[in-house]
């Protein structure tokens, strides 16, 4: 109540004090000093001597009852301002004045009865309306406040004029359901839909969007022209993650406005960030078909609904060879349809990758990216990409040099930046590949700097693990059987790899390398798409090794395992909550903790 007390004197200074004459501004000045040391006698004193001067001016008398409120000479107050209203009992400030006073003695039900008055008595004068409201804001008196917006669009004659105070009373007293109501209109004042979704992002509850919705339905019902309304009923969809309904809406709106399909793509690429590929791949075709060359995004939205049908493909490694296929007939079909062009190198980079990373077919990845680097007018990024991914087939391959001139090449264009620290990234790598442990521990050390978080953190733990496991025996065999089977795993020969990792273990038994074996073959058998030998690797894992490096990996990745593909969220809150409690000083530890809370079902 005093920083409120304080907030009224400031404001009360600041009206009055443009109109004073130099004497009555040097008396002030005194009373404000006086006020502001906490002397109210002395400070009351020189307000009630400016009051009686100038009587036109209210901010002298407002200043004195603040100084006889602070002295708690409520009665004193009290009289002065029934004097005033004899008066002028049209002055309806003086009966919320009265009221304020007598509800600090306690004296409630006669302090309504004056609030009642400042309402019954409000005059049409729109400053007089929406400073009575503010004052009764200002004291958290929202329902007088509502009311007395309510009563001044009824004297007015004007409807909705006070919609905004009005949304944001209704939100301050709890009543969600009017505060809706009011946003709403100012959605159809404005014809726009951004401010709102703004306000009710920061007011709404998790369980308050079934009423916005309802809300939201009787409008489009009541106004199918007023876009905006559509808009903010797709926008809820979107909060709440129910891409499908969002996408029958944006639709409903790019028909019925015939639009160009932009707000169906814009939704199409929020679906597929969030991995709901089955939307994402609708609203791309809905694009493609019922847009067609007519719009610019038709190529970007055959290359999402390709994406898009890649990744349901792809994810968890859960497909066939058949799919793969029918997924590659429509790579085929398409660059045959809009040709090998600058137009189309993002999709013949992905598809050259889908080849390679997913086909095995190394010559046909090859081949595209080669014929891809010889295009006149690709932007330079795009060349050191197609580069880094031939540089990754070459070696798949068996071509370790023509891989590292590759990277070379990339590293020498991009000294600086996220490129040339992918090139320098990779170079380190076939080094440890090749068994030069130390040129590459080098080169790790180094891009522990990287400006790109994802390299820096696998250049850490590269850097970790040589560091753990260089000199553990004299000749180093050990590592370097593990980096041979590193290398066969990249190469997508898992069998081969397999047999290495289970040399190590049968030659060296108890090694520091135990529980980074048992990782390697859990990330083999994940894109053999064998889950009991998975499951099984990173268990040993997680009670053999708990206090080695590959612990919490073992258990994030179980767990999203549970959660993710086999449908058992009970064993994964267990493992997320093994994570966040016993390795809290994990990077997977944050992220851990926040499933957790959304398998148990809060609101985050």
């Amino acid at each position: 109540m005093i920083g409120l007390q304080r907030i009224l004197y400031t404001i009360l200074l600041l009206v009055f004090v443009v109109s004073a004459t130099d004497a009555q501004v040097q008396k002030y000045k005194l009373a404000n000093e006086y006020y502001n040391s906490g002397e109210y006698e002395k400070a009351a004193q020189l307000y009630e001597a400016l009051y009686r001067e100038n009587t036109r001016n209210k901010s002298y008398f407002n200043l004195y009852i603040q100084c006889l409120v602070d002295l708690r000479d409520y009665t004193k107050a009290t009289k002065i301002i029934e004097d005033e209203l004899k008066k002028d009992p049209t002055d309806v400030s003086l009966y919320v004045s009265k009221g304020n006073l007598l509800e600090r003695q306690g004296m409630t039900e006669q302090a309504n009865k004056e609030y009642r008055k400042a309402v019954d008595n409000l005059n049409p004068d729109p400053s007089n309306i929406s400073n009575l409201a503010s004052t009764f804001t200002n004291l958290a008196k929202y329902d007088l406040a509502i009311e007395t917006y309510l009563k001044g669009e009824k004297i007015a004659n004007v409807k909705d004029l006070y919609v905004y105070n009005l949304a944001d009373l209704y939100r301050r007293s709890g009543d969600t359901k009017n505060m809706i109501k009011y946003y709403l209109i100012t959605v159809e004042k404005e014809q726009n839909s951004l401010n709102v979704q703004t306000s009710l992002q920061r007011f709404l509850a998790e369980g308050d969007y079934v009423e916005l919705q309802r809300q939201l339905y009787e409008k489009i019902q009541e106004k199918p022209d007023v876009i905006s309304y559509g808009e903010l009923l797709q926008w809820s969809f979107v909060q709440k993650k129910e891409y499908g309904k969002a996408l029958r809406q944006a639709r409903a709106l790019d028909r019925q406005f015939e639009e160009n399909g932009n707000r169906v793509y814009a939704l199409a690429d929020i679906a597929y960030k969030d991995e709901d590929y089955d939307t994402a791949i609708e609203a791309y075709q809905y694009i493609v078909t019922n847009h067609g060359r007519n719009t610019s995004y038709y190529l970007d939205a055959k290359r999402g609904l390709l994406n898009s049908k890649k990744a349901k493909v792809t994810q968890n490694y859960n497909y066939t060879k058949e799919d793969l296929l029918s997924l590659k007939a429509e790579y085929v079909s398409f660059l045959n349809d809009m040709g090998r062009n600058t137009q189309t190198a993002t999709l013949m980079q992905e598809f050259a990758d889908f080849e390679g990373l997913y086909l095995n077919e190394l010559d046909t990845a090859i081949m595209i990216l080669e014929e891809l680097r010889r295009f006149g007018g690709l932007q330079p990024d795009m060349i050191a990409k197609a580069k880094l991914s031939l540089g990754d087939y070459y070696l798949m391959s068996g071509e370790r040099w023509e891989a590292s001139l590759l990277f070379s090449q990339v590293d020498k264009d991009f000294k600086e930046g996220y490129m040339g620290e992918l090139a320098r990234y990779r170079n380190a790598k076939l080094s440890y590949y090749a068994g030069d442990f130390e040129w590459a521990q080098e080169q790790f050390k180094i891009l522990k700097g990287a400006t790109s978080k994802l390299i820096s953190n696998d250049a850490i733990d590269m850097s970790v693990f040589i560091l753990d496991n260089l000199g553990m025996d004299t000749t180093e065999v050990t590592l370097q059987m593990f980096a041979q089977a590193d290398l066969l795993s990249f190469q997508n020969k898992f069998e081969e790899a397999l047999l290495k990792m289970d040399s190590i273990a049968i030659i060296f038994p108890d090694h520091s390398l135990d529980d980074d074996v048992l990782y390697t073959k859990a990330q083999i058998f994940k894109k053999q798409r064998k889950t009991d030998e998975m499951i099984t690797m990173y268990q040993t894992i997680i009670e053999k090794y708990p206090e080695d490096i590959r612990a919490d990996n073992a258990i994030f990745e179980l767990a999203e395992l549970y959660e993710e593909s086999l449908n058992e969220p009970e064993k994964a809150k267990v493992l997320y909550e093994k994570l966040f409690v016993d390795y809290s000083g994990s990077t997977f530890a944050v992220e851990a903790r926040r499933r957790f809370r959304v398998l148990r079902g809060d609101e985050i």
